[in-house]
């Protein structure tokens, strides 16, 4: 449906994605899945704005939000610029934009004009690592988008980062592996191609090798192999979360090693990949843990800051999740309660049994549905008024 027949202010980084704002149409799609912002640290002041709140202040804020190419953006032609309010606030991800686009620009083909989704800010608060900055998430259906629901394989930790920033640290370790005796990283080229024997190859070097940089990446290579297969065997995935909950289970050794080696924390994928799968499964309780976890073991030596900006944004979506939720089962114990009481007011003169002025209550008949008072006492409330237990006796 088109949410806006006019859209004021819609406009891209270039000429090309500068629509005219009497002639712009915006069509709202819906959707379950959480598609990510990045890119809001240095718009944080516009999102407080637009959120409401004052710095310190929790937030969650709905919104709704436009998707704008920037076929001229300077630093990417497949940038997918992110507009509240006709304010630019963050971008999809590099990945997400090169992979989204070709659909995105088909949606605005087929539809006439701009897509927009609705979305949350969400975060805020005081943590120990300083106030809590604010992210946006928004909700889609990647079928809309030409996606496949498959999240898809993370790619091999043999990457070297396309801004040559150290990223998962192997590009490093490779490099460095002749003149470095305490780890040996020639199994990598001696993997089988096929998964499932790569798998069985892995857990044999798991099992002999102490050094705790070979251990990290044969752990890393082993969760890949595992989520890419979760498709072809059923235990894949009980696989992936037990290889990972091992993988954690050294971690404090691992990043020891990486600090003597290297003096800062390459990014940690598992804790991102599994806050993902938490989040993806709707359990927000663990989404928060392996997010709060990562966070903790990069402390303040991530080579890579959007690693931890990535988890402070999870963690803050699972947090704004898990009080939504426990609001909810509060309203729903509510309603669910034989009796409410609907108000306290003071009696006029009657005192309790012990002479202290005493409170009337009212409460509501489950039979007759009738109002009916009686002394604040405490105790089991009565569920019938006088006349229907009379009745009822009776």
């Amino acid at each position: 449906m088109n949410l806006w027949d006019r859209l004021r202010g819609v406009q891209g980084s270039s000429a090309s994605t500068r629509p005219e704002p009497a002639t712009v149409s915006v069509t709202l799609l819906g959707g379950h899945d959480d598609l990510e912002v990045v890119g809001e640290r240095p718009r944080q002041d516009i999102l407080w704005r637009l959120s409401g709140g004052t710095l310190g202040d929790r937030i969650r804020r709905e919104v709704v939000a436009v998707l704008v190419p920037e076929p001229s953006n300077p630093y990417d032609k497949n940038a997918i610029a992110v507009q509240i309010d006709s304010q630019l606030i963050g971008y999809l991800s590099r990945t997400t934009a090169q992979e989204y686009l070709p659909g995105l620009q088909h949606l605005m083909s087929a539809h006439g004009g701009f897509i927009a989704l609705r979305g949350v800010i969400v975060g805020g608060g005081h943590y120990p690592d300083g106030p809590g900055r604010l992210g946006v998430w928004l909700d889609h259906d990647p079928a809309d988008f030409g996606i496949h629901p498959a999240v898809p394989a993370a790619a091999p930790p043999g990457h070297a980062s396309i801004d040559g920033v150290m990223r998962t640290g192997f590009t490093e370790a490779w490099l460095t592996d002749a003149g470095d005796d305490s780890y040996d990283l020639s199994w990598f080229n001696e993997l089988p191609e096929a998964d499932r024997p790569a798998v069985a190859r892995l857990r044999e070097l798991l099992a002999t090798d102490p050094d705790p940089i070979d251990r990290h990446f044969q752990f890393a290579e082993l969760e890949i192999r595992l989520y890419r297969s979760r498709d072809l065997y059923e235990s894949a995935l009980a696989e992936y979360d037990e290889a990972c909950a091992r993988h954690d289970a050294e971690m404090e050794a691992i990043c020891v090693a990486f600090m003597t080696k290297w003096g800062k924390i390459p990014l940690l994928d598992t804790y991102r990949q599994m806050a993902i799968r938490q989040q993806k499964k709707r359990d927000w309780q663990a989404c928060k843990w392996w997010a709060e976890r990562g966070l903790a073991l990069y402390g303040q030596r991530a080579a890579r800051e959007e690693a931890v900006e990535d988890l402070i944004k999870r963690r803050n979506r699972a947090i704004t999740k898990l009080e939504a939720g426990t609001a909810s089962q509060s309203r729903a114990r509510l309603e669910r309660s034989d009796t409410a009481v609907l108000s306290v007011r003071p009696s006029g003169g009657l005192t309790s049994a012990d002479g202290q002025n005493a409170d009337l209550e009212v409460l509501i008949c489950r039979q007759c549905n009738r109002n009916f008072e009686r002394m604040r006492v405490r105790g089991r409330k009565p569920t019938l008024c006088p006349a229907c237990r009379s009745a009822a006796e009776a």
